[in-house]
């Protein structure tokens, strides 16, 4: 007995020490190195990306990590070059300081541990321009590193109800681009340092899965019979529950499919909504998510462009929200309409607990690159196209943002926004249930009295809204309905500063601005409580690049473009019904025009569409917005274009200002420095500026409105 666990130990070591030979060619570390990476390989899998091997390394280097956990350091000293320092914050003082210029200026190395969080404090940044100007002073090269997994582990900096245990978490160690910090300015090296740090987490990710893999993955992480899900029905649902579901349903939608279809979902923000759509995800078919706010002829162009034959949607919700036209339009367009309710009544005992005993499995396994969601333009400024969005885009998406923005297990997300907004979507939908976040699903973005109680009830810490929806609710809120809320994310339109100080006087919570659309799934750019700028969209996210265009005509910002694995996989268009018309190249023309200052921080000029050309000049009517909030900053306004016969256009002002005086305003745009050109020439008042479902403003039918008011 003795003689055979001394073989089997002995064989173990054997093993272990060619592993270590083998190991030390990757690392090009030392043996006893060697020997530790083996350890960590073997008990948590452990791989590196994009680290260069330590013998291949030449100081000096200074490497920085988001220390997630006590095993970080251990890690990193079987990977690093041996002569490495290893630094805390408390040890980079101002002896720590000398200690730093010293070895980098001896062509060394030093590996400076940092706190965990995305959203650096005022110590942390103030620490990354101390040490960042050594480094610039001394030549020396940056490299970023981020470990996922050890935050899980039981050595984690974060509480258990913030980060969930797990005996042996997998693990990635991975390293962004090195850089130098030549040229940057005292201002700007903490911003390039956390981008660095921030595109290292991003790079760790594992890209292999699509979303309901990744949502099995998330079950299997944060608890399978976490509570996770709930509805305004009163509906609760755990990790396990929502798959067991999208398993049983996935199996009859997938019924009345064929293979990568297309299939409609109308349906407002419920628990079947969700099951639903990774439903739909599971049987290997494609959820188009139809906005039920739009009216028939585009709910007609939808079906028509995504040549969709099937469409889900349910009784109680079409009775009560009195869609019966649109139910009459999906007929006459020859789309078959199916209820929720009828087939989960056809769903069999069989089909359960098939569903129950195999709900980690898909229905269909579908590649990450395939097409997953199709998602429609806002058509703000004219007919809606198809997104199509793959499960790698809003995976990147979800990952983008979490680099960006602190999150865990322990908020809880107060979701209003529809999910055929992308907004909804991904913000509202995706990335909580990636993410271990507890989601409520709101059905009406609408119900302005309503939505404040719920909130007061609820507790929530995270909300996301448009300008628009998030003034209304706060109107009418009552002291301390809003008070839980740690981060309120708006996007789609500009906050407005009445908005702003609404949030931030009544219940002490501020508004963080971001930038979006749909064909970026959508999240493009993001304030933080690190890195915000007011009256900026934020800066661009982790992974992404972009570049800009002069655009003839415009003095003022340029248009920008921009890439990245979160970039959509192409547009539907209705003349070409079904057909993905993919990405020619890397580079999606937004078609916004902005100006980007010397920290990367975003603003939003315009639109490129969204220019007057008045007597041969340009002007921006989102500027012309602009000025108008400031004098009337209670009211809501938009400026459009007429045609004009004497100087081409000329701009109205559709506003619910009353009375709106055009003298007025032509004596504060004086004040305010706007030139002649940039003010209106009439003025709609209306009770109401005309919105999509998303809350943005329509313009289409604003100019129908002001077109209708005024001679032509």
């Amino acid at each position: 007995m003795f003689s055979s666990i001394l073989a089997v130990v002995g064989a173990a070591m054997l093993v272990w020490l060619a592993t270590a030979f083998r190991e030390r060619r990757q690392i090009g570390g030392t043996f006893p190195q060697a020997l530790k990476f083996s350890q960590y390989k073997f008990l948590y899998g452990l791989r590196i990306k994009g680290l260069p091997p330590a013998a291949e390394t030449r100081g000096p280097v200074l490497y920085c990590i988001l220390e997630q956990s006590g095993l970080d350091r251990a890690i990193l000293q079987s990977v690093l070059p041996i002569e490495t320092f290893h630094l805390t914050p408390d040890m980079a003082d101002s002896q720590g300081h000398n200690l730093i210029r010293s070895v980098l200026a001896s062509q060394g190395y030093i590996c400076l541990y940092l706190p965990p969080q995305v959203e650096a404090s005022p110590e942390t940044q103030a620490l990354l321009r101390e040490v960042g100007a050594i480094a610039r002073d001394t030549n020396t090269r940056i490299q970023p590193l981020y470990i996922r997994g050890t935050r899980h582990s039981l050595w984690s900096h974060a509480t258990p109800e913030q980060a969930p245990r797990t005996l042996l978490p997998q693990m990635v160690l991975a390293a962004a681009p090195e850089f130098s910090l030549s040229g940057y300015t005292d201002q700007t090296i903490a911003d390039r340092m956390m981008d660095g740090l921030t595109l290292a987490k991003f790079n760790s990710m594992n890209f292999s899965a699509n979303l309901f893999e990744t949502l099995v993955a998330s079950a299997r992480l944060f608890g399978p019979g976490r509570e996770i899900l709930l509805d305004a029905l009163g509906g609760k649902l755990s990790y396990r529950s929502i798959l067991v579901g999208a398993r049983a349903l996935g199996n009859r939608y997938r019924s009345l499919s064929k293979p990568g279809e297309a299939v409609g979902v109308l349906l407002p923000n419920t628990n079947v909504m969700v099951m639903s759509l990774f439903g739909l995800l599971s049987g290997g078919r494609i959820a188009a998510m139809l906005n039920y706010t739009a009216g028939p002829a585009a709910i007609g162009s939808a079906l028509r462009t995504a040549s969709i034959g099937t469409v889900i949607s349910s009784r109680a919700f079409i009775e009560k929200a009195s869609l019966e036209a649109l139910v009459k339009r999906i007929e006459t367009e020859g789309t078959r309409l199916v209820y929720v309710e009828d087939l989960s009544g056809e769903i069999t005992l069989w089909e359960k607990l098939v569903a129950l005993l195999l709900w980690r499995r898909p229905l269909e396994r579908r590649s990450i690159d395939a097409p997953a969601l199709i998602l429609f333009t806002s058509g703000s400024e004219g007919t809606p196209k198809g997104v199509v969005l793959s499960s790698r885009n809003l995976i990147a998406n979800a990952v983008q943002a979490d680099c960006r923005i602190d999150i865990s297990s322990t908020d809880m997300l107060f979701n209003v926004l529809p999910a055929f907004h992308s907004f909804g979507m991904l913000g509202g939908t995706l990335l909580p249930l990636l993410f271990g976040i507890t989601l409520y699903q709101y059905p009406s973005p609408i119900h302005y009295k309503i939505i404040p109680g719920v909130a007061r009830k609820l507790k929530p810490t995270i909300m996301f809204g448009t300008d628009t929806f998030l003034h209304a609710y706060g109107k009418a809120a009552k002291e301390g309905d809003f008070d839980s809320l740690r981060l309120i994310v708006a996007g789609a339109e500009a906050v407005r500063e009445p908005t702003r100080t609404l949030f931030r006087e009544r219940f002490n919570a501020e508004i963080v601005e971001g930038y979006g659309m749909t064909e970026a799934s959508p999240v493009v750019a993001v304030n933080s409580s690190s890195m915000q700028k007011e009256g900026s969209v934020g800066r661009l996210l982790p992974g992404m690049e972009m570049m800009t265009e002069v655009v003839e005509g415009i003095d003022e910002g340029v248009k920008l473009l921009i890439s990245g694995p979160n970039v959509m996989l192409g547009y539907l268009y209705s003349n070409r019904p079904g057909e993905v018309q993919m990405m020619s190249g890397p580079w999606h023309d937004t078609g916004d025009i902005v100006a980007i200052d010397e920290r990367g921080f975003i603003s939003i000029v315009g639109r490129a569409k969204r220019f007057a050309k008045i007597a041969g000049e340009m002007v921006s009517l989102g500027a012309v917005e602009i000025m108008v909030q400031h004098l009337w900053p209670e009211d809501e306004h938009a400026a459009i274009a007429l045609p004009d016969k004497r100087k081409g256009e000329r701009i109205v002002l559709v506003t619910t200002k009353k009375p709106a005086v055009l003298d007025e305003l032509r004596r504060y745009s004086r004040s305010f420095g706007a030139t002649e050109l940039m003010v209106p020439q009439d003025i709609v008042s209306v009770e109401q500026i005309p919105v999509l479902g998303s809350g943005k403003t329509d313009y289409v039918s604003a100019e129908k409105l002001a077109a209708e008011r005024l001679p032509q």
